[in-house]
């Protein structure tokens, strides 16, 4: 009974890993990436869509994006998306595409990345806590009910801290990852 629980919940703890993998892929690192703007909110087409979906992004060298529009009268509100984001970088528009050239990163830029990386981290260790607090609750509500023994309570419970341990190891093995890619010069 219980393992039905956990299979049940164990979606949301994949869902935790994958969103703090995507929100730290937006951590510009000393390499140029897509992922640093293909999240960008653009105004186009009467509607606001991820920059991705209305342009080609390409990494040209370790240090600049071309960023090339299906439609080159969206050039004007990428430019403007890109500045309103602000991620540090002064967008170049040539008439067919838009260029990033992206600056080094100064040894304190690369402290406020780690410190917001090891935010993030916690963010997503909390989230694997809520979705373990669910967990239990519906575990105990199951054994109150008389649906499950008390034993079985206890495995379910143990079965749990071991797959939040493991979760948390995976939350720690990306951020230390990504850690060494910003701190790298």
């Amino acid at each position: 009974m219980y393992q039905d629980i956990i299979h049940e919940k164990e979606k949301k703890f994949e869902e935790s890993i994958e969103f703090f993998s995507q929100e730290i892929a937006k951590f510009r690192t000393n390499r140029a990436t897509p992922a640093l703007v293909e999240h960008i909110a653009v105004e186009s087409y009467g509607s606001t869509l991820p920059l991705k979906q209305i342009a080609s992004i390409v990494v040209q060298d370790a240090r600049s994006l071309l960023i090339q529009p299906w439609d080159r009268t969206a050039l004007g509100a990428i430019e403007a998306a890109i500045r309103k984001a602000d991620i540090g970088v002064n967008p170049t528009n040539d008439g067919a595409g838009i260029r990033l050239n992206l600056p080094s990163l100064t040894e304190d830029r690369r402290r406020d990345l780690v410190k917001a990386l090891n935010q993030t981290a916690e963010e997503a260790r909390i989230a694997v806590r809520n979705v373990r607090e669910e967990i239990l609750k519906e575990i105990q509500n199951t054994e109150k009910e008389g649906l499950m023994s008390e034993d079985d309570k206890f495995r379910g419970k143990e079965i749990v801290q071991e797959k939040v341990e493991a979760y948390n190891k995976k939350i720690e093995e990306i951020r230390k990852k990504k850690e060494e890619e910003i701190m790298t010069v």
